[in-house]
């Protein structure tokens, strides 16, 4: 279930109303989105399904019910409440006050459970004094199309039904959905797709409807993961109550974004974001992966099985690499290749597992993977050891050199413990990488200088400062706690840790992709200024092993306040406006959400907080807690570190205390 970007209707917009501009997301941020992969369910917040824009039941990216409306007694309940209880999961409450009745108080209450996986659970309660006989319609209707068609505006007419058994049944070009109802209804019409009960309700009585809704028996997804699947039960809590909150939310919707590989359906991995991209997207896929590692390694194993299977094996230049789309790179640079971004980042997360425990049967069968995707960067990297993106005129970004100089660092850290040859050469040539860059990509000025967004194929330097240049604090973890050498020298990593600390880069609500001051600003832009998640949970966590804990702080607390405001789910992305005494963080309209980068982001700014550094292979683990204690006292339990559970707390002094732990770690220096 993959979903690029469509020429999408604007939600509410009803089935027929024509397709909107090319590039054009309809807005999702208004609606209730219960997401249980392959599984989806998009509501407005009153419950009902009416068949306009997103709306309806979807497996596997077909809609299998687009409308789902109730009546109760004639009407139609009135909407008091609709939220998220899960990621899964979605509750509306609605009031009905029948024409018997004496005053203005209602005396139904309607209880709507909605699950992603299928079902729906009606639940009627009277609070009238006398018994009520009540009539109960459901409309059920579905066009049975693709959520690709529907986000482009270009769904067809509902289809029509027929009556199966205890509901309907819709069929269309070899698609099949049916609703089954429980009990089963007294009456059926096919032609308006209409259910119909007749209840007696005595005085503080209810009654229960239950329908369940499936795709064509040929046509059954995969098995969802499981309840626990690859991520450790972990919980957090401690002085800020929000701490334990974005934990679980966190996990929430990131077991929610599992997908089994269908190529080997032992092999999970993190789909990329809800409603857009149902499907694997290596880079997010490894970028997840990589930031729970804290939950234990059997996520990051089967996401790098699954990305493997991808890798380009054939003969040429494209040999060792993983493919991937193009992506949107901001106003002042062309699209870069999502494909380079998880080469560069396969064998950093396979390496960075390994000292959280991975299993050395996977290590065994994933490092030649590893091998073949460092040797692509060094067939693909310039004399001076840069790489260019998109041939050899393309623009050699920033954000590529980071990523290039962590995988050849930890790629080279990796090959050296496990005997493999080569090792010395990467440290070479990530010594070699690092002087070019210090020297040929920092822009010196009065204010101390800034890093350069890319150098152009003319040796042009583009000066624009944005989220991206958070990667250059990102090191990675090498043996014993220690962090990897970073590109940028003493001087110009402080001089990175206070632009990205400054009032132009922080927004308030998290870390801009694009300074507020740089010519292209655009707050909803993707990379033109919008705060996106990852990027900032990236520059919390190095700018906290770099030692620049205010910074750190600001960055983590603007994310947290932003968590809040959207009910601890945080999409990819949300609107980069200066934050205010009496204003809240703004929707991007077009974001995922749940994304499996942003989830995995808040697990990751948490963990933060304690900096552990584990060696699982050497038995050892150290702390480096953020000593500032900038939320106070903190406890993480049900963490796993060499494979067994593991559990911290950091004081409100930023001491660091290990409560639980595998027998055979020792706490290193």
């Amino acid at each position: 279930m993959t979903l690029t970007v469509p020429s999408p209707a604007a939600v509410g917009r009803p089935p027929g109303g024509g397709p909107r501009p090319p590039g054009e997301l309809p807005s999702v941020h208004a609606l209730l989105v219960c997401a249980d992969l392959p599984g989806l369910a998009l509501s407005a917040e009153d419950g009902q399904l009416t068949g306009h824009g997103l709306e309806g039941f979807y497996q596997s990216g077909r809609r299998l019910l687009s409308r789902c409306h109730l009546r109760v007694a004639g009407r139609e309940p009135v909407a008091v409440q609709g939220r998220l209880v899960s990621a899964g999961r979605a509750r509306f409450l609605g009031v009905v006050r029948t024409p018997a009745g004496a005053g203005p108080d209602p005396e139904i209450a309607v209880e709507r459970l909605r699950h992603a996986e299928g079902t729906e659970r009606i639940i009627l309660r009277s609070s009238a004094r006398r018994p009520l006989r009540l009539r109960v319609e459901i409309g059920l209707g579905t066009d049975l199309a693709d959520l690709g068609a529907v986000a482009a505006g270009r769904q067809g007419p509902e289809l029509p039904a027929s009556v199966h058994a205890s509901g309907m049944r819709w069929s269309a070009g070899g698609a099949q959905s049916l609703v089954t109802a429980d009990p089963p209804p007294q009456d059926a019409i096919a032609s308006a797709g209409l259910l119909r009960w007749e209840f007696e309700l005595l005085p503080g009585a209810s009654r229960i409807i239950e329908l369940r809704i499936r795709a064509d028996r040929g046509a059954r997804p995969l098995a969802k993961a499981g309840a626990a699947g690859p991520l450790s039960e972990a919980t957090a809590e401690g002085d800020d109550p929000r701490v334990g909150k974005l934990l679980r939310s966190s996990l929430d919707d990131l077991r929610a974004l599992l997908m089994r590989d269908p190529r080997n359906p032992a092999d999970v991995y993190p789909a990329a974001g809800v409603p857009w991209r149902c499907g694997l997207a290596s880079a997010e896929a490894l970028w997840a992966a990589r930031m729970t590692l804290p939950l234990g390694t059997r996520l990051a194993g089967s996401t790098l099985r699954a990305v493997a299977r991808t890798q380009l094996t054939g003969r040429g230049p494209d040999h060792g690499r993983l493919p991937g789309p193009l992506r949107d790179a901001g106003p002042h640079l062309p699209p870069g290749c999502t494909g380079v971004e998880a080469t560069l980042a396969f064998p950093v997360v396979l390496a960075e597992a390994r000292r959280w425990g991975l299993a050395e049967q996977d290590l065994e069968e994933l490092l030649p993977v590893a091998e073949r995707c460092l040797l692509w960067l060094r067939r693909s990297a310039d004399d001076d050891g840069c790489l260019r993106e998109r041939g050899p005129d393309g623009p050699r970004r920033s954000e590529t050199q980071a990523h290039a100089h962590r995988a050849a660092v930890l790629g080279a850290d990796l090959l050296a413990e496990c005997g493999r040859p080569g090792a010395e050469g990467w440290c070479e040539w990530a010594g070699m990488l690092r002087r070019t860059f210090r020297e040929g990509f920092w822009i010196d000025d009065r204010a101390g200088g800034r890093p350069a967004a890319a150098s152009t194929a003319g040796g042009r330097l583009v000066p624009h400062l944005g989220g991206a240049a958070a990667h250059l604090l990102d090191t990675g973890l090498l043996g014993a706690g220690r962090q990897a050498p970073g590109l940028l020298d003493k001087v110009q990593t402080e001089q990175v840790a206070r632009l990205l600390g400054g009032p132009a880069m922080d927004s308030g609500w998290g870390l801009r992709s694009l300074g507020a001051k740089e010519s292209g600003h655009n707050p909803f832009g993707h990379r033109g200024g919008a705060v996106r998640v990852h990027e900032t949970a990236v520059a919390v966590a190095g700018l906290a092993a770099a030692g620049y804990e205010r910074e750190a702080t600001a960055l983590l607390s603007g994310v947290l306040d932003a968590a809040e405001a959207f009910g601890n789910r945080l999409p990819e992305m949300y609107a980069g406006e200066q934050r205010t005494a009496d204003s809240l963080p703004v929707p991007h309209p077009a974001a995922c959400r749940p994304a499996a980068v942003s989830a995995a982001a808040g697990i990751h700014l948490l963990t933060t907080l304690a900096g552990i550094r584990p060696d699982a292979p050497a038995g050892t683990v150290a702390l480096f807690p953020v000593r500032s204690a900038p939320l106070g006292a903190v406890q993480f339990s049900g963490l796993r570190v060499a494979g067994e559970p593991f559990a911290v707390r950091i004081s409100r002094l930023g001491l660091g205390m290990i409560e639980e732990a595998a027998g055979a770690l020792q706490l290193g220096v």
